[in-house]
């Protein structure tokens, strides 16, 4: 054995050192080149400068001063000049012979398209100049350990094109739609250093994907008859994607200056503070005992740093250097515990309330509160952490793992019971003083409210150190020297309850006073800010220590690193979120969504569940090189329109969150799926098993993950979706067990090793406590079809509040024929031809055919999307069915009979091997 540890902990991660780790944590999300010397000094500057920056915006102060306000297009002009500045200097150019070939390949093909875009009489010479000096910049080569003149004129140049909108907005916006020159020169540098910033620190996914939107938006005439377009000018590409908010200034850009980088700097400082370490040591206090304990508590610390993590990879990394090889000890192979990991890590980005920056923009695309796209996608993300440890648990009995020793001699079940009750009941009544006392709070001192609670707040914070400066100091040990015991629970979980403060303002801000995202995050951020300058000199006060100066100096060094690295991690999202602008961008101005949908409807065959599928197997390709921001902005502004609009033609009627839910939960994967899967080749980094291995494992994994999706917007009952907190804690129950069921079918093992049949009863039994009503209706169906003419006799046999399906044909709005199915709600009326004037409705009959006369502006009918002279080929009238709960007993029975086999085959075991 060697008697170097740093070696052994070397060999056990597969020859790579914690300093080759970071590394390829900042290769795909600070930037690869460190900082060190006067260079690393300017840059640590400038990311500072940007959190400064982002805290600006944010706070209440700029109004209350009265100076230094700016508007959503100026911000985000100045945020994407920080992140191409950044992208540009921390970033170096070459990667693979591969990427620098795109780094040529990309501005020549785009300054031919521009050519062959500009109008008659444009000047354009100005063009290939342009190409050729991106071109010689990136061939001059880019060094790690210091940064070119040349790179940092493409710096430069790329944060004045952005800025570009901020110097000259009056004068723009003066001029829409009409172009000079120099909008022309401006526009055609920015988008080309866009995406030279994008293949250096994304790869060359996003770059391509965005490149090949370019030359559709120009040369859609030369395009397939179905997807063909009319063709855009270099004039009306400038316009649209440079210098207006339709483009790369768009959606997707405003919600990463105004939502994105304030969680990605709060969860910063709060790890930088030390939570990140308190989550881990935390979950292995309290999981570390049991099966395969570190695999469970690789999970949960996964799911509690991912609530403070944008980033899988990095998620992986500082985790997972601790978790995988504690893993690897307890007996999972290299693969496995690398796959456990990744598959935890990754899911961090589903956990609300950051969602890896996506439930940011679902509010924008949505168009609905922040707090409901918390509550619709808390749900599914909970069950999905709930089955990853119940498959650790699997794992664990198929190899008969055993746990770590304990740090204590546990307490009878009754105490044990008896202290998680008054514990949970000391929770509530802290819970309801807290609210009921900020309730009346507020209208007492209406002025002085905020410093009142800040008083408080500080109160508890300080005695909440108090209590974690008696005990000693969390450190990470080395996971590859010898674990005599673990860290014991309370003395744990009480030397950092101080980090929960700001996560408990974050939520409150939320949740309760329903602030913004961005107001909530820059409060929560605040706070954060005070207790990174404070923890370390109060504990060195409250210990005794005397050395107050050094304590000061180590929080302000604590606060500029974690304002730094908010920023630096911010580079990748930023310049992201600017290149899917370009996407969506050329999605509005060609109408390629339309022509989507109709080649999607050709190749499902109208089937939504092939649609599904069709958006789930686009949501993986683009996985594989995307990054997760990027990839739902792409799938999600193509195919989300598409499933909606599908699902209703075919009589579906899916929520929009749902799908977008759908194609951010496929999105995720990218992180996963082999063969381009970073977190999984990070894991194996760590783990030293194979990366290919690792992220087929780890996808296998990540089968629940898939499935729920699916789940979810056939019964959206899973994302809480109109019902009340009863249903809600019910559904959340079966589901749990339909999941954990579901799981012990992929894995082969429930109580003992599964049978090929019991495995496909699992599955059965899974899919009927998820969707009861799939089987219902084939036993009694929910609707009783009527003749069309006689719909005025199904309105009057409809309950008031209940809802008439209607299969209509008619033309859409670009006069195409289109049948669908709408949802009309039944209201109050003496007869059924006054229910349906009630909402809004005339009909017509022209012999055995039923006309849509007229629709009243407004009205029920209108929302529904019926218009004049459409037909109505179907009339569904709601009818009494059975509960369908009652599909629960035959699956229990079920359920029971395959309980009965296993437990019947493990207690013959025993007798069979002592037998032999």
């Amino acid at each position: 054995m060697s008697d170097n540890p740093n070696q052994q902990q070397t060999k056990d991660r597969g020859g790579l050192s914690q300093e080759e780790l970071d590394a390829l944590v900042a290769s795909s999300d600070t930037g690869g080149r460190g900082s060190t010397g006067t260079v690393g000094i300017f840059l640590t500057c400038v990311a500072l400068a940007w959190s400064l920056f982002q805290l600006w915006i944010a706070s209440p102060i700029p109004f209350i001063v009265g100076w230094g306000v700016f508007n959503d297009t100026e911000s985000r002009s100045i945020h994407l000049a920080f992140a191409m500045f950044l992208a540009f200097a921390a970033f170096p150019a070459a990667r693979t012979k591969f990427q620098l070939g795109l780094g040529v390949v990309v501005p020549v093909v785009l300054a031919f398209l521009f050519m062959v875009g500009a109008k008659e009489g444009t000047t354009t010479w100005w063009i290939p100049l342009i190409a050729i000096a991106l071109v010689a910049a990136v061939l001059l080569g880019s060094p790690k350990d210091k940064v070119p003149v040349w790179e940092w004129a493409m710096a430069v140049v790329g944060a004045l094109a952005a800025l570009y909108l901020y110097v000259y907005y009056r004068d723009i916006s003066g001029r829409v739609g009409a172009p000079i020159l120099q909008d022309f020169v401006v526009a055609v540098i920015g988008l080309m250093l866009l995406l030279e910033a994008t293949r250096r620190a994304l790869g060359p996914a996003l770059m391509i994907v965005a490149s090949v939107f370019l030359v559709y938006t120009v040369l859609g005439p030369y395009m397939p008859s179905i997807i063909a377009h009319k063709g855009n000018s270099l004039s009306e590409i400038v316009n649209h994607q440079w210098i207006t908010t339709e483009g790369v200034f768009g959606i997707a850009l405003g919600v990463s200056t105004s939502f994105v980088f304030l969680f990605v700097l709060f969860g910063s400082l709060l790890d930088r503070a030390g939570a990140g370490n308190y989550f881990i040591q935390v979950a292995f206090s309290l999981m570390g005992h049991m099966k395969g304990g570190p695999a469970k508590a690789a999970v949960v610390s996964s799911a509690m740093t991912g609530l403070i993590s944008g980033s899988s990879i990095a998620n992986v990394v500082t985790t997972g250097t601790f978790t995988i090889p504690l893993m690897k000890k307890v007996g999972f192979s290299s693969e496995k515990a690398g796959a456990v990991e990744v598959a935890s890590s990754v899911n961090g980005q589903i956990m609300p309330p950051v969602m890896g920056a996506a439930a940011f923009l679902m509010v924008e695309y949505v168009g609905i509160p922040y707090f409901d796209v918390v509550k619709h996608a808390f749900l599914p993300a909970v069950i999905s952490y709930i089955a990853l440890v119940y498959i650790v648990h699997l794992e664990a009995l198929k190899a008969g793992m055993e746990g770590l020793p304990r740090a204590y001699t546990p307490k009878p079940i009754v105490q044990r019971l008896i202290g998680i009750a008054f514990t949970i009941a000391a929770i509530c009544a802290i819970s309801f003083a807290v609210y009921y006392g900020m309730g009346w709070i507020r209208p007492a001192f209406p002025a002085t409210a905020g410093y009142i609670i800040f008083v408080f707040l500080t109160l508890v914070y300080m005695g909440l150190l108090y209590i974690a400066s008696k005990e000693e100091p969390l450190e990470l040990d080395d996971p590859n020297s010898p674990v005599t015991s673990l860290p014991l629970p309370g003395p744990t979980v009480r030397s950092g309850l101080h980090f929960v403060l700001p996560v408990v303002v974050l939520v409150w801000a939320l949740m309760v006073d329903r602030l913004s995202p961005g107001l909530s995050a820059f409060w929560a951020t605040t706070y954060m800010v005070f207790i990174l300058l404070t923890q370390r000199p109060l504990t060195a006060i409250m210990r005794g220590e005397g050395r107050l100066g050094g304590a000061l100096k180590a929080g302000v060094t604590d606060l500029i690193d974690g304002l730094e690295t908010g920023a630096r991690n911010m580079i990748g999202i930023g310049i992201a979120t600017a290149t899917a602008g370009i996407i969506v961008g050329a999605v509005s101005q060609t109408g390629v969504g339309s022509a989507l949908a109709d080649v999607v409807e050709v190749l499902s065959g109208g089937n939504i569940l092939a649609i599904l599928f069709l958006t789930a197997i686009l949501s993986l390709i683009l996985g594989m090189g995307l990054p997760t921001t990027a990839n739902y902005i792409v799938v999600s502004a193509l195919l989300a329109p598409v499933i909606v609009t599908l699902g209703q033609q075919n009589g579906l009627i899916v929520p929009l969150i749902a799908v977008h839910l759908f194609v951010f939960y496929f999105g995720i994967m990218a992180d996963v799926t082999p063969p381009v899967g970073l977190a999984s080749f990070a894991a194996a980094a760590v783990s030293g098993g194979d990366p290919i291995k690792t992220g087929v494992v780890a996808f296998f994994y990540s089968l629940r993950t898939a499935a729920l999706p699916f789940l979810f917007i056939f019964n959206t009952e899973l994302l809480l979706i109109d019902v009340t907190w009863i249903q809600g804690v019910f559904v959340f129950i079966v589901a749990t067990i339909a999941m954990l069921l579901f799981a012990a079918a992929t894995q082969g093992w429930f109580i003992a090793r599964n049978r090929i049949y019991e495995t496909l009863a699992l599955l059965l039994i899974a899919f009927t406590l998820f969707r009861p009503g799939f089987w219902m209706d084939m036993v009694s169906p929910p609707y009783s079809e009527e003749n069309p003419t006689e719909i005025a006799e199904a309105a009057m046999a409809t309950p008031v509040g209940e809802d008439l399906r209607l299969r209509v044909a008619g033309m859409n709005d670009l006069g195409d024929p289109i049948e669908f199915v709408a949802i009309l709600p039944i209201k109050e009326g003496a007869t059924g031809e006054e229910r349906l004037q009630n909402a809004g409705l005339a009909f017509r009959n022209e012999g055995d055919t039923l006309l849509i006369d007229d629709v009243a502006f407004g009205s029920a009918g209108a929302a529904a999307g019926l218009d004049w002279d459409q037909e109505v080929l179907r009339v569904l009238r709601p009818v009494g069915q059975p509960s369908k709960y009652l599909m629960f007993i035959p699956a229990l029975l079920l359920l029971g009979f395959v309980v009965f086999l296993q437990r019947g085959r493990n207690a013959r075991a025993p007798r069979k091997a002592a037998a032999a």
